[in-house]
Parts: structure tokens; sequence; C-alpha cells
């Protein structure tokens, strides 16, 4: 039951619903047993007094000439009687059923019912169409082996209808008389309830656009503290969020302006007077080499975008991870042999127990691509010593885990920058390779994506040079 509908969930009107109906549904039930209870409370005294009349003509019963007799004065019926709003009515018989005095037709009491001589007993009847209560008892006459006398005294319940009802009204009337001013003092605490969510609404309303520092939460009652921590929450990482877009496009148009630059240096130098068909052909290869540099940095960034903006609402798929890094393998081939690298696969074929995981295809492939990539850009490869690539996918059904790994034979990575070859942008010192610094961040984000480890290793540990291998490590089950 919903006293004020409306359009949009309101808390105050939640919570005034939930106060307020039941609340009104007890009024009625309230109304029965406050019924109830001035019935029994008008019936009381009247019934004692019924008790009373039934033990007084008990006592009335005599024995004369070995016959069991009643007598009531003419002055004691009178007074007995004696009443403008109700009527009064008794019996007495005998053992055997023969009337000795008062009203003939008095209903008898229950035939299941054994006669005692120590209760009084009360029941309801109806007596010439009226409702009566009835006090009745059984007396043992003065007389060896007489039966016991029944004794009734009867009354109709005017007189305990007019008194419940003044009971009722001296109850439920204040009651009805306080229910508005319950209502007022409801809504009133209500109010005061719910005000410091106003006042939490009105200070974030005031707050700055760009002011995200966390929100006063010993200011605001403990049954919200926890939804203004979460709000925190929720702002340290949108704060940290905004800082790492800040630092990314930074460094992105830091790495776009030196391609762009040398382009334009480049047309330039091209456009100069005097200068020889050589120049000019060296100004377009080196034109060439940085629009080609600019492109790549522009589809590395392109691609970490849409890794990042994945999240976890990824489409997933069953993917065979050995199949997948086989194709990439396969791309590779021309470059890797273009730059006289032995490229190579030694690792599960596909279908193999243990390779299929849950992923998306297109940033697995995207993952296997950037590793083999980094792979062929720094690993130094000539006629006399080439380099060489190898790239591998264990599985482990038993420990439901497959494992990408992909080993060079290249200078390495030394230990304190193991960290920061991760960040976007960081390229290791002392190397003149051409890249973004984005593939590596590439990896790290769409292994996070799909809960697997990255790990770094020398892939000769003790050896000159120690080269690199990169373990990417998936759970399968």
């Amino acid at each position: 039951m919903r006293l004020f509908q409306r359009g949009q969930r309101s808390l105050f009107g939640e919570i005034l619903d939930w106060m307020l109906t039941p609340l009104l549904l007890l009024v009625p039930v309230s109304i029965g047993v406050t019924w109830l209870v001035a019935q029994g409370i008008a019936n009381r005294p009247f019934d004692r007094a019924l008790e009373y009349n039934v033990q007084t003509l008990g006592a009335l019963v005599t024995v004369q000439d070995k016959q069991v007799q009643f007598y009531l004065p003419q002055p004691s019926r009178d007074i007995l009687r004696a009443d403008d709003t109700d009527r009064v009515y008794y019996q007495v018989r005998s053992a055997e059923g023969e009337l000795l005095g008062g009203d003939s037709d008095l209903p008898l009491p229950p035939e299941d019912e054994t006669p005692s001589d120590e209760h009084v007993w009360l029941r309801d009847e109806r007596m010439r169409d009226d409702p009566v209560r009835v006090a009745y008892t059984w007396v043992q006459p003065p007389l060896p082996g007489s039966g016991l006398v029944l004794v009734q005294v009867a009354e109709t319940r005017r007189k305990q209808e007019v008194l419940a009802t003044e009971i009722i009204k001296g109850v439920l009337l204040p009651q009805f008389a306080i229910l508005p001013l319950a209502i007022l003092l409801i809504w009133l605490a209500l109010v005061r309830g719910i005000k410091p969510l106003s006042e939490l609404e009105d200070r974030i309303r005031e707050r700055k656009i760009d002011d995200l520092s966390p929100l006063d939460e010993t200011s605001v009652p403990v049954e919200v503290a926890p939804l203004v921590m979460s709000v925190n929450g929720l702002l340290t990482r949108l704060k940290e969020s905004i800082a790492v877009q800040r630092r990314f496009l930074a460094d992105a148009a830091h790495q776009l302006k030196t391609p762009l630059a040398g382009l334009r240096m480049q047309a330039d130098l091209a456009q100069r007077e005097g200068a020889s068909a050589d120049d000019l052909k060296q100004s377009l290869k080196q034109i060439g080499r940085s629009s080609i540099r600019a492109t790549h940095t522009v589809n590395q960034l392109l691609a970490l975008a849409r890794a990042e903006g994945g999240g976890g609402a990824i489409s997933r798929q069953s993917c065979d991870l050995a199949r997948l890094t086989i194709e990439v393998v396969r791309e590779a081939v021309p470059r890797a042999i273009e730059r006289r690298i032995d490229l190579g696969y030694d690792g599960a074929d596909p279908g193999t127990p243990g390779v299929m995981l849950e992923g998306n295809a297109t940033l697995l492939k995207e993952l296997v691509r950037n590793l083999i990539d980094n792979a062929l850009n720094y690993t130094p490869s000539s006629i006399e010593r080439p380099g060489v690539v190898t790239v591998r996918v264990l599985a482990d059904p038993f420990g439901r885990v497959a494992m990408l790994q992909v080993e060079d034979s290249g200078p390495g990575i030394p230990l304190h920058e193991r960290t920061l070859v991760f960040e976007p942008f960081y390229r290791v010192l002392g190397n003149e390779v051409d890249g973004s610094g984005l593939g590596l961040p590439i990896v790290m984000e769409i292994a996070r994506q799909h809960q697997a480890k990255v790990e770094l290793d020398d892939a000769r540990p003790g050896r000159q040079p120690p080269g690199a291998l990169f373990s990417v490590r998936f759970k399968t089950g």
C-alpha cells in the first residue's frame, strides 16, 4: 500500500509510507481489540452480581417434610427484578427437572455438562429474542439422597453494551485526536532526519567543477557514511584517471611532435634552393620514415585506448591460445626475415588440452603481436650472429594454467627498469630502436582484462647477452 504515489522513488516518501501505512492499518485492529477488551471489562462487574444472586437464591433452597422446596419472598422478588434498563430472569429446578420457582422458559445448561455444586458457571443465551447472560450452579439440599438442584439467574445485556460503548469512546476518541498529531510529528521527524542528506547535496552542488577532493565523512550520520566513503573512493579513482589521461595526452603530444617536426624539417630541406637530386631523395626517405613512425605511434595509441576502453565489459568467447599465437607468428615472419632474425614457434599444438581459455580473440592477438614486435625491435642480428626469437605456448591442464612465452637473444632489460618498461612511452636507454614505448603497456592492459599475470626475466641467466623472457600466465579453469 503506497499512500503517496510518485514517478521517481523518494527516500522521504518510502520511509513515510512504511511508517504511516502500518499505523493506519493498526487503527481498525486497535478498534476491534479495544471492543473485545471493553466487553470483557463491562461484563466483569455484572457477572459478579449475577454470581452473587445465584448464590443468594441457592441459599433459599430448603427441605420441608422431606421435600425440596424453594421460596422467594415477594419483596425479594421485586428487588431482584427492579431494573429500568435490563430484565432479570431466574429459575430453580429440582434434580428431577421439576420447576420449583422462576421462569420456566429459561434455557437449561448444556446436556454434556456435569452438575457440580462447587462452582458458579456463566454462559450466553437468548431469552425471548433477547441476548442474556446466564449464571447458574447446582445446590445440594440438606436431605440425604436428594439430587442437585439447578439454580439459574439471567439478565439482558443492555447495561453491558452501554458500559462497553462508553469505555470504547473514552479510549478511542483520544486516539483519533492524537493520530493527526502523531502523523505531524512523524513528518517533522523525517524532515529532521534526512536534513543531513540535503546538506550533503548542497555541499556537493556548491563544489567547483575541478574540485575532486574527498567529502567529509565525519559530518554525516553513521548510516550515510558508507555512501560518502564510496563516493570518496569514486572521486579518488576519477582523479587518478584524469591525471593518467592528462599525462597520457601530454606524452602522446610529445611523441607525435617529434615525427611531425621531422616531416616539416625534411620538407623544408627538400624545398631549399640548390638541392640536388640525392638531397631530395634523402629528404623523401626521411619523410617516409617519419610518417611510418607517426603512423605506428597513432596505431599504438588507438590500440591502447581500445584496450583500456574495454574495461571489464569486453566480449569473451572460447579461444585457442596456441592457434592465435601461431597466426601472429606467421604474420611476423616477413618482418623477421627482413631483419635477419630467426623467429619460430615451439610449444603446444592447437587443440591441445589446456590451451583453451575465455577471452577476446582480437585483444589476445594484439597482446601476442606487441610482445613479438618488441622482441624483434630489441634483438640485434647480423649475418655472422643472427638473432633468435622463440614463441611458446605451454599448457598445464591439471593446474588450469596456460602460459605464453616470448624469448629473445637481445641485450635484456636491467632489473631496475623492468617495472618502468610497462609505463606508457618509456623506452630503455642506451639503444637506438625506433619505437613508441606503448607496446608493453598495451600488453599489460590486455593481460589485466583477462586476469593474467605478466612476468619479465632474463632468458639466459648468467650469460651475455642475457636476453629477455616475457611470460604471460592465463587461468584456463
